[in-house]
């Protein structure tokens, strides 16, 4: 940005402090956007005396790609697919997010065995989320073994998240009124294989870092930011529940039959770097223990809603039922209309709380979408986290926070 911008004025506004600074010993540092351990375009303006930061001012917006006004051009159907954009390492839950906000417009039931799949994928998801801050967050503090072992496991998940939907990022596989396509056969047994073996591997990645003393030293004590100042900036997610706040929209605000599964949501009191790693160790422990009560407990019956006007027909009634090319062509070509009214729709994202504000003004597409995400509400804390430690201490401070750039700049 130029130094016309806000980042300029900040920029600008550091120079003259450190100017004013007894013995000059002040200089300002930019650490970013193009920082590998910055996860993404972000650029954090520092503000140094030595090696102790005495100010940090995050710079957003480098990523920025008009995601939310893009939703005004589309069909409700349509939108499906920016949504696994927003949060890219966690694109079931935005799926199912958006699904939840515009089937509540729809009121729209959707059937056991939808839900219970979406509950399945979507723990898939964050568990696939987590593998990445893990190998991700290690390989900052230099642990690179780690990061070899998270990703063997993440590419079992992808494989999966293939065998489903045909992709292994952007699945857009849940859809408003259910799951884009049945369920592919032999599935039990390829997520069975995977869930037997993952708690193991969680062991792994234990026995690598939980004593190791490199891994404590870096990471115990460091990174302290309160409760209170989490929760005034808008914090959400392992951050605030390793800060001993036992709060999780899965038990809280139970949806996609969530209330009918049992689970523990992890929290711990110490409220640093280590203790976010300690709950996502957990977390992710939780998530298996949730698939595989999906999987043995997976519902029969249809796997979309019954709303011909909504939900796409069946390939084969498409092809022999001349109602059900008509409905088909009029969704495809015209989408459907959704009720006049606004809702706002939360999930447990593995980021913490992930909201939808959808606005209709009863046509085929949304008149307002806004979407409160987690990564932008943590970050909002980044300069309480970092202000007073080491800049050698920064790198693990903001890697604790697990954002995510597509989340925040959207």
């Amino acid at each position: 940005m130029s130094e016309s911008g806000i980042p300029g004025q900040i920029a600008a506004d550091l120079e003259e402090e450190q100017t004013a600074a007894s013995g000059g010993r002040r200089m300002v540092l930019n650490m970013g956007p193009q920082h590998p351990s910055t996860h993404g375009v972000l650029r954090l303006l520092m503000e140094l005396d030595g090696e102790t930061v005495m100010k940090c001012s995050p710079d957003i917006g480098f990523l920025h790609t008009g995601i939310e006004k893009e939703f005004e051009e589309k069909f409700y159907q349509q939108a499906v697919t920016l949504t696994d954009r927003v949060d890219y390492l966690a694109p079931l839950s935005n799926n199912l997010g958006w699904c939840l906000a515009v089937e509540k417009l729809l009121q729209l039931e959707i059937p056991a065995q939808a839900q219970w799949m979406r509950v399945m994928l979507t723990e898939m998801t964050r568990l696939n989320s987590h593998l990445v801050w893990l190998g991700t967050h290690a390989l900052d503090i230099g642990a690179m073994s780690v990061f070899l072992y998270c990703f063997r496991e993440r590419e079992e998940i992808l494989k999966i998240f293939e065998l489903f939907s045909g992709q292994r990022m952007m699945t857009s596989y849940f859809r408003i009124g259910g799951l884009a396509l049945e369920p592919p056969r032999g599935w039990q047994a390829r997520v069975k294989k995977f869930i037997d073996i993952f708690p193991s591997r969680i062991d792994e990645y234990e026995n690598l870092l939980t004593n190791n003393r490199i891994w404590t030293g870096r990471t115990k004590g460091v990174g302290y930011i309160s409760l209170e100042d989490m929760l005034d900036l808008g914090v959400t997610g392992p951050m605030l529940r390793a800060a001993g706040l036992k709060i999780d929209a899965r038990k809280d605000q139970p949806y996609t039959s969530y209330e009918k599964f049992d689970f523990e949501v992890p929290t711990s009191t110490d409220n640093d770097v280590f203790a976010r790693y300690q709950v996502r160790i957990e977390e992710m422990r939780q998530s298996t223990k949730i698939i595989r009560q999906a999987m043995d407990g997976m519902p029969a019956g249809p796997w979309k809603a019954d709303a011909p006007h909504v939900v796409l027909p069946d390939r084969e009634k498409m092809k022999t039922q001349m109602e059900a090319l008509i409905f088909h062509f009029k969704i495809v070509t015209e989408g459907f209309r959704v009720p006049e009214g606004e809702v706002y729709q939360v999930i447990e994202s593995p980021r913490g709380e992930l909201g939808y504000y959808v606005v209709s003004d009863g046509t085929t597409k949304p008149y307002r979408v806004h979407m409160r995400t987690p990564s932008f509400g943590n970050l909002q804390a980044t300069s309480k986290l970092v202000e007073g430690s080491l800049i050698a201490d920064v790198i693990a401070s903001i890697g604790s926070m697990d954002f995510v750039l597509g989340d925040t700049d959207r």
